[in-house]
């Protein structure tokens, strides 16, 4: 692991680093091919077709695979390698309705259209949730991580027509809340005399870089074509952050916070630019 002399009171971990998240990666082999199906399509530079939620990409084939799986930016497609489920696919599929597919069991297929949306809402607040428990400088935050994280897993197994009432957007808010606390506290840390907020600014196509946004709030930003080459990201807090067709060549990402690999697979890089050890360049970028 590079060492990130930004980070004091990390324990010299990286942290993105987040512990176990096996659970929280998807599995297609084992979903009923449910983000392919359950999904509203947009024709865009994302996606080659509309599609209606609930009706099955034509690239969908009888064994839940991806036709063209290999071929998908290059068939239009960019949009699927980008979205990531967070596991939920495979706990829907294989927990919630125990096995039984959509096409082999079609009076379920509706509300498990319905239910995967839900789940993977709180297989993300569990991505983020397990960062945030790794994460030593918000250690007094801790046992309130904890709890939640709890919470959010039990959450996670309640049967179909729970999940389909629950109110899962008072449920993120709570640990949103509990995530900008966390984020405070680590940020603090950043070896910077003033912290920049650039929390939900419009940043699209911004010059940053070689900035040095240590510490930087960049929750929700805009970074959409942003230029951000050799910026330091390290300690950044990115949650939400749009880094669609961003510049990331060179940049600095070890120890920024709360970063995903979808976030990764929507932006450019190459082989220079460093990355939290829980998560991998995409294969489209430079190498």
């Amino acid at each position: 692991m590079p060492e990130n002399d930004s980070a004091p009171g990390t324990d010299g971990t990286d942290a993105n680093d987040g512990g176990d998240r096996a659970a929280l990666r998807a599995d297609c082999g084992n979903c009923f091919g449910l983000c392919c199906v359950a999904l509203t399509l947009t024709r865009s530079a994302d996606f080659a077709v509309n599609k209606d939620a609930g009706k099955p990409c034509h690239n969908l084939q009888e064994d839940f695979r991806c036709g063209i799986h290999t071929r998908l930016r290059t068939e239009g497609f960019a949009g699927c390698t980008v979205y990531d489920c967070f596991g939920a696919g495979q706990k829907v599929s294989g927990e919630t309705f125990g096995g039984r597919d959509w096409r082999t069991a079609p009076e379920s297929a509706q509300q498990m259209f319905q239910v995967f949306p839900v789940v993977r809402q709180l297989h993300e607040l569990l991505w983020y949730l397990t960062e945030a428990a790794s994460l030593a400088p918000a250690r007094s935050l801790h046992g309130e991580v904890r709890r939640s994280l709890e919470e959010t897993e039990r959450l996670t197994r309640l049967d179909a027509d729970a999940l389909t009432d629950l109110d899962v957007a008072t449920h993120r808010d709570g640990v949103a809340a509990l995530l900008a606390r966390t984020s405070e506290l680590v940020r603090a840390t950043a070896p910077r005399k003033k912290k920049r907020s650039h929390r939900g600014a419009d940043l699209i196509a911004a010059r940053l870089g070689g900035a040095d946004l240590r510490g930087a709030d960049l929750r929700g930003a805009c970074l959409i074509a942003a230029d951000l080459a050799g910026a330091d990201l390290r300690l950044a807090d990115l949650i939400g952050a749009d880094f669609r067709d961003a510049d990331l060549s060179g940049a600095d990402l070890t120890g920024a916070l709360f970063l995903t690999q979808s976030q990764l697979n929507a932006a450019r890089g190459n082989g220079a630019t460093r990355l939290p050890s829980s998560l991998s360049h995409p294969a489209h970028w430079d190498r």
